[in-house]
């Protein structure tokens, strides 16, 4: 029988539909935004490559800047040598862009993304700051598929202004070798009939959890691709590898049954909003924190999170970043006083032009418990100065994550 017909009179299976989001050279694509004047340059952001420094690397490299032998991970001294720096070579029309990596920046923008990706999935797993796996099987169906993923691709694009590409298939494994396939600014479905005849042709070191050593012994027993692998036999690849040569040949066949999962309880519970521009209006900025407040507060209730500290972040022109926030005596469930303590923190940039403002609350706790209220809290008064401006990223990691996210894009 032909790879992926089903016997006739087989009831159809109930296939999961995953989307694996990849943000495409997300640092350098953050300096784009920074800088519009950076689009379509070979752009390499690292550190390492200022005067009298002498270590460092390459911490992603735009496709241009690959072009000329960029690559992530890669010395910025030999970075330097197959692109020189435009700062110190205006004239030279192979010179690039280099700058320094801005974390504050790529953490916000990544915000940004990962609220329109928990907006849309029914469950959201993070895997970096650049990178996530989405399960909308209950929001979407096979035949218009693609359809959902070009919107996601074009809501961050619009709202955030930043590419990604996206993968559809029915594990997350070909979903992953999906957003790879046609990058920069992909999209790429695989339908689950279609799922062994896209995997056949990658190469082995590109299966979920092979890797160049294992590629390497792979390729020693006439394994080079993952339709090798599929075909293989299990049981010559668990003699060899153990269970783990089993788990290579299911995902080999497109059988990955690992659900997508959030990694562990989140440390914080955000959102934020950006203006058309700057505003100068204050009771505008007012307003919109108050509606970012609510909607926090009442997705910590829907998750039944206690909340120990609230914050508000403010961006004003060009793009800095201001945040404040204020710890509680104890954890608390109380969308009142999220919305009394974020407008007193907003107070401070009443004559400030503002880009984008943001509501979180950290430091959950989700043991059960009777419901806090504010009266076991009224000397909250008394906090200390330090205690109110404790900055929200010591709390935060990325917002509904286990824990901080990797900063290394090293695509």
């Amino acid at each position: 029988m032909p790879a992926g017909e089903r016997l006739p009179g087989a009831p159809e299976r109930e296939e999961r539909i995953v989307l694996h989001v990849d943000m495409d050279c997300f640092y350098a694509s953050c300096e784009r935004l920074k800088d519009p004047s950076l689009e379509g340059e070979p752009v390499v952001v690292g550190m390492g490559y200022e005067p009298g420094e002498t270590v460092g690397a390459v911490a992603t490299a735009s496709y241009e800047a690959r072009e000329y032998g960029v690559e992530s991970a890669q010395a910025i001294g030999s970075a330097l040598d197959s692109l020189p720096r435009k700062a110190e070579h205006p004239d030279d029309p192979d010179a690039g862009y280099y700058r320094s990596v801005d974390m504050d920046c790529y953490q916000d923008v990544g915000g940004e993304v990962k609220e329109i990706l928990y907006e849309l999935g029914d469950t959201v797993r993070e895997v970096s700051i650049d990178e996530a796996y989405l399960d909308v099987t209950d929001r979407t169906a096979w035949d218009v598929a693609e359809g959902f993923g070009r919107h996601v691709k074009q809501r961050i694009a619009r709202e955030v202004g930043v590419p990604a590409s996206v993968g559809v298939a029915p594990d997350m494994s070909t979903a992953k070798l999906a957003s790879d396939h046609d990058k920069p600014d992909g999209l790429v479905v695989v339908r689950p009939d279609d799922v062994r005849e896209f995997l056949a042709p990658i190469d082995v070191a590109d299966v979920h959890g092979v890797g160049p050593v294992r590629a390497r012994e792979l390729r020693e027993m006439g394994i080079e691709t993952a339709g090798d692998l599929a075909d293989a036999d299990p049981y010559e690849l668990a003699d060899e590898f153990g269970e783990r040569g089993r788990d290579l040949h299911r995902r080999a066949r497109g059988e990955d049954d690992r659900p997508v999962e959030p990694r562990g309880k989140p440390k914080s519970l955000s959102r934020e909003s950006a203006f058309d521009g700057a505003t100068d209006d204050f009771e505008r900025v007012r307003e919109q924190v108050a509606t970012l407040a609510e909607a926090v507060a009442d997705r910590a209730t829907r998750k039944d999170a206690f909340y120990r500290t609230i914050g508000v972040k403010v961006v004003t022109p060009p793009f800095d970043v201001h945040t404040r926030a204020e710890s509680l005596p104890g954890p608390v469930d109380d969308p009142d006083l999220v919305d009394e303590v974020t407008q007193e923190l907003l107070g401070e940039f009443a004559d400030e032009s503002v880009r984008k403002v943001g509501v979180r609350v950290s430091n959950l706790d989700f043991s059960e418990r009777e419901q806090a209220s504010l009266t076991g809290f009224a000397d909250r008064e008394g906090a200390t100065e330090s205690d109110r401006n404790r900055d929200w990223e010591r709390d935060s990691g990325e917002d509904d994550t286990d824990g901080q996210a990797s900063l290394g894009e090293f695509e």
